[in-house]
C-alpha cells in the first residue's frame, strides 16, 4: 500500500478477490484474472488477484495450489482478507444467504446468477445501499454482451420506448435448426442437450423461464422500475411445428423466442414468447446459440446489442469488467463508496406503472387454422374476425392434407393487423367453434418494432 502524496491517504494497490463456485463461469473468471492480468492492471493501476476459492470439491483443471481453498462457500464471506466475493454457483440456496452475508460484511459482490437477481435483486440490492456497497450482475444478461452497461449507462441520456432481445442462446439454436434445416423439435433439443447447450432437465431454456429472468432485469434497467418477475407473461417454444415455421419463412419472417418489454401509455409490457420477425431485422437473422438486444430509445433511435450469451470466456469477461468497475468507482475498494451508478439505473425507482397483462397488449398475430375442405370454411373465418374488427393482412391456403385421424383438412395461414390480445382470443374461441374448425387454432404474435430500426 501507497499513500497519497498529497493528501496523505492509503492508496489499496491489490484487491483480493473470493470465488465461491469454480464450474463453467467460476473456472473462466479465475482463468482470466490470472491470464490478464497484466492488462488489467494497467488499465486499473491496480492489481486483481484471486486469494480464497470456495467449491464443493477441489477441480484439478485449475491450479489453487497457493490460494486458499474452502468447501464451505460462507468462509468466502467471512475472510476478512476478501474485499469482492464473486459469486458464480447459481440457483437461491446457498447463494442468496451468501451474498446477504457478503454484503453484510462490508464486501462488494459480483454475481451471474439471473434468476437470483430476478426473484430476490430488490431485496438484495436494498441491503447493498444501506451497507454502502455495490452488487455487480453484468453477467446476468447476455453472457459477454455489456447490455445492462448500455441501459445504465450508455443510453442513459434516452427514454426507452421498447427493448426486445434473443436472450437464451439453447432456444435460439433450436429455432435456427428447424429454420435452416428443416429439423423438429424434439430431434433439434436432443442435439442441444449432447452439445451442453441444454440442461437433461431443459425446461428453464425451452419454456422460456431463464428469458423471462433476464427481461425482468432489463425492463428495470430501461425504465426504472423495481425487479417484478411474477409478472412477465411467459410462453415456451416446445409446440412449434416445422409446419409453423416453414409457413413463416414463405411469408417473409423468422419465428425467434423473443423477451419484449415496451413503454406504453396503459403501462409497461413485459413478456417472452415466440414472435415472427420480418427477415429484414438484423435480429432475425441473429443464429445459433448467439444473442442480440435491440433498445429503442427516443434520442439515439435503435442500437443493437450482439455476442456470444454464455459460455466460460464470454461470461467472465463481463464478470471481470464488473471487478474492474467496482474498483474503479469505489476509491480504495472497501464499503462506504459504492460508486455513482445506481443498481437499476435510477436513483429512485417508479411504482406508479402498472405491468399490463397480456390480454391488455397489442399486436399483429399469426394464426393456423385446420379447416374441412368444404366451400365456404373461409368466408365464414373472414367473418368471424370481420365481426372482431380484426383485419386479414395476408393469407396462405394450402392444399388439402389428411390429420392424424386420417381426416381431409386444409391448413389455412394468415396474418392480422394489430388487435388487443383479449380480442382476438375472443376471434379465435369463435373460429373454434365453427363446425369445420377440426382443431385448437396456432397463434404467434408478430413484431413489427414500430418499423423501423433493426
Amino acid at each position: 500500500m501507497k499513500h497519497d502524496s498529497a493528501n496523505g491517504a492509503a492508496v489499496r494497490q491489490q484487491f483480493n478477490i473470493g470465488i465461491c463456485g469454480m464450474g463453467t463461469v467460476g473456472g473462466g473468471t479465475f482463468t482470466l484474472l490470472q491470464t490478464k492480468q497484466a492488462e488489467i492492471t494497467r488499465r486499473l493501476g491496480k492489481t486483481l488477484k484471486v486469494t480464497h476459492v470456495a467449491s464443493r470439491r477441489q477441480n484439478p483443471a485449475f491450479d489453487t495450489s497457493s490460494i486458499r481453498f474452502s468447501t464451505d462457500v460462507f468462509a468466502v464471506a467471512d475472510d476478512p482478507a476478501i474485499d469482492i466475493v464473486v459469486e458464480v454457483m447459481g440457483g437461491t440456496e446457498p447463494a442468496l444467504p451468501l451474498i446477504l452475508r457478503a454484503i453484510e460484511n462490508g464486501k462488494h459482490v459480483v454475481t451471474a446468477n439471473k434468476a437470483l437477481i430476478a426473484v430476490h435483486g430488490n431485496e438484495i440490492f436494498a441491503a447493498a445501499k444501506r451497507k454502502g456497497v455495490t452488487v455487480a450482475y453484468e453477467s446476468a444478461v447476455a453472457g459477454g454482451i455489456p447490455i445492462i452497461k448500455a441501459l445504465r449507462e450508455g443510453l442513459a441520456a434516452n427514454s426507452i420506448h421498447w427493448l426486445a432481445g434473443i436472450i437464451n442462446g439453447t432456444g435460439n439454436f433450436i429455432l435456427t435448426e428447424m429454420s435452416l434445416k428443416g429439423r423438429s423439435f424434439p430431434e433439434v433439443l436432443q442435439e442441444a442437450q449432447a452439445l451442453g447447450y441444454a440442461e437433461a432437465d431443459p425446461t428453464f431454456d425451452v419454456e422460456g423461464i431463464d428469458a423471462a429472468h433476464k427481461l425482468t432485469i432489463l425492463a428495470a434497467n430501461a425504465f426504472g422500475i423495481a425487479l417484478q418477475f411474477d409478472k412477465v407473461y411467459t410462453e415456451g417454444i416446445s409446440k412449434l411445428t416445422i409446419a409453423d415455421v416453414n409457413y413463416a419463412n414463405e411469408l417473409g419472417y423468422r419465428i425467434k423466442h423473443l423477451g419484449i418489454t415496451r413503454m406504453t401509455e396503459k403501462g409497461i409490457e413485459m413478456r417472452v414468447h415466440p414472435t415472427l420477425i420480418s427477415t429484414q431485422r438484423l435480429i432475425a437473422n441473429v443464429n445459433g446459440v448467439m444473442n442480440a438486444v435491440v433498445v429503442k430509445g427516443d434520442s439515439v433511435g435503435s442500437t443493437l446489442y450482439y455476442g456470444a450469451g454464455a459460455g466460460a470466456q464470454a461470461t467472465a469477461s463481463s464478470v471481470v469488467a464488473d471487478l474492474i468497475d467496482i474498483v474503479r468507482s469505489s476509491g480504495d475498494g472497501t464499503a462506504g463508496n459504492p460508486g455513482n451508478v445506481p443498481s437499476l439505473a435510477f436513483n429512485s425507482l417508479r411504482n406508479d406503472i402498472p405491468i399490463l397483462d397480456i390480454d391488455d397488449i397489442e399486436c399483429e398475430y399469426y394464426l393456423r387454422i385446420a379447416a374441412q375442405d368444404k366451400i365456404g370454411v373461409m368466408a365464414q373465418i373472414s367473418q368471424v374476425l370481420m365481426n372482431h374488427g380484426i383485419n386479414i393482412e395476408a393469407l396462405i391456403q394450402k392444399e388439402p392434407d389428411h390429420n392424424a385421424t386420417g381426416e381431409v383438412v386444409v391448413p389455412v395461414v394468415l396474418l392480422t393487423g394489430k388487435v388487443q390480445e383479449r380480442q382476438m382470443n375472443k376471434a379465435i374461441s369463435a373460429i373454434e367453434a365453427l363446425d369445420q374448425v377440426v382443431d385448437k387454432v396456432t397463434r404467434i404474435r408478430v413484431e413489427l418494432f414500430d418499423g423501423e430500426g433493426n
